[in-house]
């Protein structure tokens, strides 16, 4: 099966059936998607045959994918429901071993009976099916990109750590602009539809012997097999952290999602269960799957939930006290050899008389990097200190562009870091730059407080099973 999966993210060979000429068409916005980084080859396919023209490349349009006179890794399938049986069995005679099925009234639609015989013909020649009513499979490390939604209307995010797979395709959708936006980089998206062969355990399993995924996140509206997703889960989260965002969590939402996928949304607090069970971190929003994400594919998990904050503005530090003493964690006690560092530098003159030490760590609004680097460094020293929180009000004139040096010497330590920006460009600006030395920076205090509970949470999961 895992074999299936490699040539599914890196085929040497995709046929695109229901390929189109007419823009705005399904089968051309996806030859046009798939045509425009990946560097193997691509093989249109319709019946009435003759020439496509795309991103400034000419392909010879075959009239079935048994006329391709090379092997076919990968068919992406975008005809009418009714004609999908019968190409499937022509894609396995062709020997063809993954199909992404775009096509959608099957199950969603009422036709159950469809979507059986779609998998009863893939099962006879032993291809995995992806979908039906998919949008698609994205591999952001080799360009293979068969998402129809064309890349002029829905930018694709660089390439990083964050793989996502989704039930909703529009869902999905906004979730990789919002990913390119924010520049959160991703290494694999995967829009799973009806899920009437392949489902979100087959991608858990695999992605969780992905060396290029460090973070697995997935919207779920409900799971195919409970049993399966329960043990699948509870083994890859011990490999990496597993972010699901669950809807249909109300009795009006999972009816909504029984019309949608044709997916069995099931009791909420069940999954809740399953989840806690199985170390997998729920997140409650777009935003929030997002927050858990990126802190957990640019920070190790921390190894206990005793937070120090570092700040420049009290407001801030007394919100994220707030925010991380109602999520479960502890604002520490600094150790008494800390604060003998602390009031022998402002006897010396290096820090002033007027900032406070005690946790929250204020270096009051007139603080240069410098001083920003002495708190950070005590902090990170106290054994107390499991995961470190820096705010910075980047409006302050005297907060200088060395924090970003700074805080990359900072990583030595190896506790978690997780830095808070609130404002408009200059913030923006910054944040991007801190981001390259590999520190999460975010917007809200409240997002903040997000990354430090992921850190902790999943720390907790790895130490009760012996792996941290």
């Amino acid at each position: 099966m895992a074999g299936n999966l490699e040539f599914l993210f890196y085929p040497r060979s995709v046929a695109v059936i229901g390929a189109s000429n007419v823009r705005g068409k399904i089968g051309n916005s996806i030859m046009r998607s798939i045509t425009l980084r990946f560097d193997g080859k691509v093989y249109p396919v319709n019946v009435k045959g003759g020439e496509i023209e795309v991103n400034g490349k000419k392909f010879k349009v075959y009239r079935s994918v048994k006329e391709i006179p090379d092997d076919v890794d990968v068919a992406v399938i975008a005809v009418p429901a009714k004609f999908v049986p019968d190409v499937i069995d022509e894609c396995g005679e062709k020997g063809v071993k993954v199909a992404v099925v775009i096509s959608a009234g099957f199950k969603e639609a009422g036709r159950a009976d469809l979507e059986e015989e779609l998998v009863k013909r893939a099962k006879k020649w032993g291809i995995r099916v992806v979908g039906p009513n998919c949008l698609g499979v994205t591999n952001l490390e080799n360009g293979f990109d068969c998402n129809f939604n064309p890349p002029e209307r829905q930018a694709r995010p660089p390439f990083g750590k964050v793989a996502f797979m989704s039930q909703s395709g529009a869902f999905g959708a906004a979730i990789l602009d919002w990913a390119a936006s924010h520049k959160i980089g991703m290494s694999k998206f995967i829009s799973l539809g009806n899920m009437a062969d392949l489902d979100e355990s087959d991608f858990m399993a695999y992605l969780g012997d992905d060396p290029k995924t460090g973070v697995i996140t997935a919207y779920l509206e409900g799971v195919k097999d409970g049993r399966k997703f329960f043990n699948t889960a509870k083994e890859v989260t011990l490999k990496k952290p597993v972010v699901i965002l669950k809807a249909g969590r109300t009795e009006a939402g999972a009816k909504a999602a029984a019309s949608h996928t044709g997916s069995l949304a099931g009791s909420y607090k069940i999954y809740q269960a399953a989840f806690e069970q199985t170390g997998v971190l729920e997140a409650k929003s777009m935003r929030q799957l997002f927050n858990y994400a990126k802190a957990l594919a640019m920070q190790s998990p921390a190894k206990g939930n005793r937070v120090a904050i570092v700040t420049n503005g009290g407001g801030a530090g007394v919100m994220m006290s707030d925010g991380l003493l109602e999520r479960g964690m502890k604002l520490t006690e600094l150790t008494e050899e800390t604060n003998e560092k602390f009031r022998r530098d402002i006897e010396e003159g290096k820090l002033p008389e007027h900032m406070s030490y005690k946790n929250p760590i204020d270096v009051i609004g007139d603080a240069p990097s410098s001083r920003y680097e002495i708190a950070m460094r005590y902090a990170l020293e106290d054994p107390n200190v499991d995961v470190l929180v820096v705010i910075a009000l980047f409006q302050s004139p005297a907060l200088d562009e060395g924090i970003v040096d700074a805080l990359e010497r900072m990583k030595a330590y190896g506790k978690p870091i997780v830095f808070v920006a609130p404002g408009g460009d200059y913030p923006h600006k910054m944040a991007r730059n801190i981001e390259l030395k590999g520190i999460p920076v975010y917007e809200t205090v409240e997002d903040g407080v997000d990354a430090v509970y992921a850190l902790v949470k999943y720390g907790e999961w790895l130490r009760e099973n012996g792996r941290l």
